[in-house]
Parts: C-alpha cells; structure tokens; sequence
C-alpha cells in the first residue's frame, strides 16, 4: 500500500480544560488554525498529543471529534500505539469507523520487542484490526528505548503487514532515513519527524514531515519548504537556524517541551490548556 502525505503534518496537541479533562470543543477551532497556517494534516493521540496520558475511551472521543471538524483535504492520521495490545487493536479499529485517514503505532514501551520480527507481529495485529487503512510504523526510540533497525523492520514486514504503508520516523539517524527512503524502490512514504531537522530531510527528497513545532510555527516551517523549492538554500538555512534558535529558547525556559507548546499557543489566542500531570505548567518567569 503506498499512500503519501506532503507537506507539513502537526501532531497535534491536546487540549484540556483547567482540570486536565479533554477539551473537545477546542479540537474545531485548532484544526481551523492548523488549515490557516498551511498545514496538511493531523497526527492526533501521539506524543505531542499526550496519548499515553489519556485513557483509550478519551482517545476515541479525540478521534471521533477530529475527524468530525477536520476541513476539506486535511488527512487525519490517528495514533493508535499503546502498552496494551488488545487496546490498540480498539483504537485502531475505533479509527476506521470514525473515518480517519490513516493509523499509525509506535512499539510498546514498557515490555519491549527485542528483534524485528516480533515488532512486525506486534504491528501486524494492530494494523488488521483497520485493514481498510493506511499503517504507518511510528519509530521514536528516544521515547520508546527501541531502535530496531529500521531496515530490518521493512524486510521483516513483507508479506505479513500488507496495509503498511510508511514509517513516522522520529530518529537523528539520517543515513537510516535515506536508507528507509530508498527500500524497495521507494515503496514506503516516509514521514521524517524532527522539525529542527526539517531542511535536511529536504536535501535527501523528504516530502513530507511531523514535527511538535507545526502546532505553533507552521509558517516558518513553509518558509523552508518554499525556499529549498525555489533553489533558495542560504535562505532556507536561515529559516532552518531559526527553528532551531527557537527550540533553544524552549529547552532553556521550561524543562518540558508540552507545557511551553501550550504557553506558545496560549500567546497565539488558541488555548489549548494545561498538559497533564507529572508534566508541570510553566510559570511566569520561564
């Protein structure tokens, strides 16, 4: 199955009211500011979304709301991944009702597959559970503690996860990235996931990106994108620095990067609320 997305994707955040339950409401007016600011679609219930915080009842609603308001061509693509198998496959099954795009699920976090072929049963199971759907493997061993070689997953998956379609791949591994590109001529749209790596992606023929700085700085993202498009490099790299100069900022100020995403769309007049304990809300200071 090959399916692609382009362009710039956010995973979106949750929003919750003051007592840290989901705030529905707001999931139309953040698909309208995503729309606005050029973005393509939504990665919904993954990390900057909070998924593991939420309950699988909540991540259905999340769904279910998404899918409802999302404007015409925005592709959703629902995060499915969770601890617990028999979880994932409602969600994903959830997912296909609901009429989303596609699903995508990263690896258990907690009992790990050690090789790829388990990662390949594991993803299997989910992803029959929506056969009708586009999967993508969600790769994010910094969160996860799993770095199964990506090419090993690929190879593994033949013939036994026929509706995969690409890999979310969060990892500073460039090579690897390439690699996943070029497997089997180009077969699998991958999604590269680092955003302050955005511009390097493009240089290897990335088309597509998932990145937790769409939520709030989707036009500057669009800036590199149309300047490496145009031959512009020097302004591209420029843009790039920026992205990065701001990431900076971010990490300085607040030790977690959901609470300041939420700050930051709180000064853009779309409060999406707090992020759910243990993270902690940012004060005045930072």
């Amino acid at each position: 199955m090959k399916n692609e997305l382009n362009g710039l994707i956010v995973p979106s955040i949750t929003p919750f009211n003051a007592d840290y339950s989901v705030n529905l409401d707001r999931i139309e007016t953040l698909a309208a500011f995503f729309k606005d600011n050029g973005i393509k679609g939504a990665f919904i219930c993954g990390t900057s979304g909070e998924s593991l915080s939420l309950t699988t009842e909540e991540r259905m609603a999340i769904t279910t709301r998404w899918v409802e308001v999302a404007p015409e061509d925005f592709s959703v693509l629902v995060h499915v991944g969770h601890n617990s198998l028999v979880a994932a496959q409602a969600l994903a099954a959830q997912a296909q009702k609901a009429g989303a795009w596609g699903i995508g699920a990263h690896s258990p976090t907690f009992f790990k597959p050690n090789n790829a072929d388990a990662l390949v049963d594991y993803c299997a199971q989910i992803a029959a559970s929506a056969p009708n759907l586009p999967f993508y493997y969600y790769h994010i061993p910094g969160a996860t503690g799993v770095s199964i070689n990506i090419i090993d997953f690929l190879r593994a998956a033949r013939g036994r996860l026929p509706n995969l379609c690409g890999i979310k791949f969060t990892s500073p591994n460039m090579m690897e990235y390439q690699l996943c590109r070029e497997f089997d001529d180009g077969k699998y749209d991958v999604l590269f996931g680092i955003d302050t790596f955005l511009l390097c992606s493009l240089v290897l023929g990335g088309k597509g990106s998932i990145g937790g700085g769409y939520n709030f700085a989707g036009p500057l993202y669009n800036e590199i994108i149309d300047n490496f498009n145009r031959g512009d490099l020097d302004t591209a790299r420029k843009k790039q620095l920026d992205a990065m100069k701001m990431y900076q900022v971010m990490g300085h100020s607040c030790s977690s990067g959901h609470t300041a995403m939420k700050a930051i769309m709180k000064l853009l007049d779309v409060d999406c609320g707090p992020a759910r304990p243990p993270l902690q809300p940012i004060t005045s200071e930072q």
